[in-house]
């Protein structure tokens, strides 16, 4: 398994500046705009290396090695090989991932309004270690670990988006896979994590199914000039 760092050259470097360009918002890229594909691994590559790095929780060191190659979503076929990119995302039906389909019958759940709480919220957030008994707590990731709980897959038992980054493994964006973004100008009192289920990811948009959607249960799209994503998971 190769590791790249500042001086590395060649096809995985290239593999690497595409991946980067994909997975890490362009403004926050050296300079504002995409990587040059030009197989140097030089200062530039580095720095967003670095950027990538510490969106996804990782060391941050510049280095690429099993780790961020593993965030990346890169697949090996052996020690001393070449890396890869991910192959091209395929339909994921109901036995791949059996939890869509417990989520999509959740769809219009929602909070209501005033004093009174949605008795199935409650439900959801009791599938966390908080046990909130109220819908106006944050619950995408009660009603992610509620969904996985109905299949017989143990979560997170957390009820922090952010907890979902440490549970699984790595995946590519492959429909039905658990994801979390962030939008950095959520307010300071709040995380700012959102947690929720892969619909598809284009060009501009992270399209999600998921609860606390616009305080329910729905698909919505995220647009990438808002919302970062800090990583694709499944269960291992």
């Amino acid at each position: 398994m190769t590791t790249l760092k500042r001086g590395s050259s060649g096809d995985e470097v290239k593999t690497l500046q595409n991946l980067l360009n994909q997975k890490v918002p362009v403004s926050k890229l050296p300079h504002g705009r995409p990587l040059e594909i030009d197989r140097n691994f030089g200062a530039d590559t580095e720095a967003a290396v670095m950027t990538f790095q510490s969106l996804h929780e990782l060391t941050v060191n510049g280095e690429v090695g099993q780790q961020t190659w593993a965030a990346l979503g890169v697949q090996f076929s052996g020690s001393g090989s070449q890396p890869t990119e991910p192959a091209a995302t395929s339909p994921v039906n109901a036995t791949d991932a059996p939890w869509m389909k417990i989520a999509h019958g959740e769809e219009g759940t929602s909070e209501i309004q005033g004093s009174k709480d949605n008795p199935r919220i409650v439900e959801y957030h009791a599938t966390t270690t908080l046990h909130a008994t109220d819908d106006e707590t944050a619950w995408c990731s009660s009603f992610v670990n509620w969904c996985l709980k109905k299949v017989g897959i143990r979560g997170t038992d957390n009820a922090a988006a952010a907890s979902w980054l440490k549970w699984g493994r790595t995946c590519n964006a492959q429909p039905g896979a658990i994801t979390v973004i962030f939008d950095p100008k959520h307010p300071r009192e709040s995380s700012g994590n959102h947690v929720s289920f892969l619909v598809k990811e284009t060009a501009s948009d992270y399209i999600l199914f998921g609860g606390n959607q616009s305080n329910q249960v729905k698909q919505t799209s995220f647009s990438k000039n808002r919302w970062q994503l800090k990583g694709y998971r499944w269960p291992s």
